[in-house]
């Protein structure tokens, strides 16, 4: 299974200032996100990777997140091959969500996770 051959974080543990990469698809994006995320669904992730580069801080740490981990460990696994600096947000969106974190719509109305 590939969270447990990935590093993991915790929601506890990002601050508000930490890079969020949401790889969850439109329609869970569009219900609700966390503010400040990087949205680029799995199923559009190799071909979008140059998004990523563009955007995530140059050496920094990229967290990836989804429903409740499991996409991410694998997106998280597949950026380390690439040799970036990346961890999976374990329990994803559904962690984030109950530990009263904010989740939004893009017109910054309280979103769900769905």
């Amino acid at each position: 299974m590939f969270g447990s051959s990935v590093p993991t974080v915790g929601v506890d543990a990002l601050s508000a200032d930490d890079f969020l990469l949401d790889v969850r698809e439109d329609d869970e994006w569009q219900a609700g996100h966390a503010e400040g995320a990087l949205h680029i669904p799995m199923s559009d992730f190799v071909a979008r990777f140059g998004d990523l580069q563009e955007k995530a801080p140059e050496g920094g740490r990229i967290n990836v997140i989804c429903r409740s981990g499991g996409r991410s460990a694998q997106v998280t696994a597949y950026l380390m091959q690439q040799g970036l600096d990346a961890v999976n947000v374990a329990g994803g969106m559904q962690d984030w969500a109950a530990a009263g974190r904010p989740v939004v719509t893009a017109d910054g109305a309280t979103g769900t996770v769905i």
